[in-house]
């Protein structure tokens, strides 16, 4: 991928989809007109291409199923042609680390051999995949581990689902693929920004929430973004997810220097484009993500500030305040739990909803703006005896309190 002058936007390069070592062609993260023309040039004739895809896209995607044996509804015959020249392929697993709260990361390295991360985050309402959309960030943002990273490429479709293939696979969840999940919310804030690889992200998520596919409702995704501002209000009218916005300072002198992109989009721009959002309303309201940084951005006058922000604007909003996760080498730190209770305080009593986000994951540097590691690798048999521990513990644990 090109990067302009400026340094911070990304020219957004075509659409590509790396090809099998085998020559085959991987199924997943084709759309549904793309998957009937790789039918069509396979030879399906074509009064049973809609049939043919539909069964497809069922397996596939309903069912989890990544081996054509395995798909009964279609004929045997049909299923050994299928297999001469496509598959239906996940990456690879390079490691996958286990939270002691329960976070799980999972280091997924692709065809071409680059690496993304996706975090899974259980909570007692629901359980939260983070997805990357790129390998690298070209954001820079001084703050975010991520960003410390050079910008590779964009992932493709294809590898934007199979994050949340691969979490389903690893959670068990194909057996009942619509009733009792452990996936019910994805939210696009992993490695990288989503609105400078567009088309891929839109795609994905189109197939994510196919409602003959995975199901997951548009309500139930949200897509963050550090304020690419030409391409928000497409992101509304086109994929219409809930929105999410890197906000962090108050101020366009404190944002631009721990967020560079501020320079091209300042926070007038990000704001009225924030305000313009379709489908924003009080019921569905835009969420701010706000990094407390010691001295930085968390004095009681940048809480005013930022309550200002959104009257001015006139923005149905709720802050998400994010406590600093350090990493090695980083130069500022987090405010402490009495200043961040005091500045979300002062949002509450002006009538906007202020939660402080607990940190989950930091043991295996999975929270937020810490996707990056050189972690310990663990076999599969590893991994294993790692739940069966932590499933023994919890059962240890639950029945020491009384709890069943």
């Amino acid at each position: 991928m090109q990067v302009t002058p400026n340094g911070h936007e990304p020219i957004i390069s075509p659409r590509v989809n790396f090809a099998d070592p085998s020559g085959k062609v991987n199924l997943l993260g084709l759309s549904r007109e793309e998957l009937k023309d790789a039918l069509r040039d396979f030879g399906v004739p074509e009064k049973q291409l809609r049939m043919r895809a539909t069964q497809l896209w069922h397996w596939v995607y309903h069912r989890g199923a990544s081996d054509f044996d395995l798909m009964t509804t279609i004929s045997k015959d049909m299923r050994a042609k299928l297999k001469e020249a496509f598959v239906v392929e996940r990456p690879e697993i390079v490691e996958a680390q286990y939270s002691e709260d329960g976070t799980r990361k999972y280091l997924i390295r692709f065809a071409d051999g680059n690496e993304a991360e996706a975090v899974y985050i259980p909570e007692e309402d629901r359980g939260t995949l983070c997805v990357s959309s790129q390998v690298g960030c070209t954001l820079n943002c001084k703050f975010c581990h991520t960003g410390t990273m050079r910008l590779v490429r964009n992932l493709t479709a294809g590898e934007i689902v199979a994050q949340m293939m691969i979490a389903r696979d690893d959670l068990g969840e194909w057996e009942n693929p619509t009733k009792g999940r452990k996936v019910t919310n994805i939210v696009m804030m992993g490695m990288g920004e989503p609105l400078y690889n567009f088309d891929n992200v839109k795609q994905a998520l189109e197939i994510i929430m196919d409602e003959e596919g995975i199901q997951l409702s548009r309500r139930r995704i949200t897509l963050s973004t550090s304020g690419v501002v030409p391409h928000m209000e497409r992101a509304g009218k086109e994929i219409g997810v809930n929105l999410a916005v890197s906000l962090h300072a108050v101020t366009d002198e404190i944002r631009s220097e721990i967020m560079p992109i501020n320079k091209k989009y300042n926070l007038d721009a990000v704001l009225t484009a924030c305000a313009n959002y379709p489908g924003a309303h009080n019921a569905r309201r835009i969420t701010f993500e706000y990094a407390m940084l010691k001295g930085i951005n968390d004095s009681d006058e940048d809480a005013r500030q930022l309550v200002q922000l959104m009257r001015k604007y006139k923005l149905p909003a709720k802050v998400n305040l994010i406590p600093f996760n350090p990493w090695p080498g980083v130069e500022y730190e987090c405010s402490s739990d009495e200043r961040i209770k005091r500045f979300s305080d002062i949002i509450y009593e002006e009538g906007i909803s202020a939660p402080v986000r607990r940190p989950r994951g930091r043991d295996i540097m999975a929270a937020c703006g810490q996707l990056k590691s050189a972690s310990e690798k663990k076999s599969k048999a590893q991994i294993a005896r790692d739940l069966a521990a932590a499933a023994a513990l919890t059962e240890h644990q639950h029945s020491a309190t009384g709890l069943s």
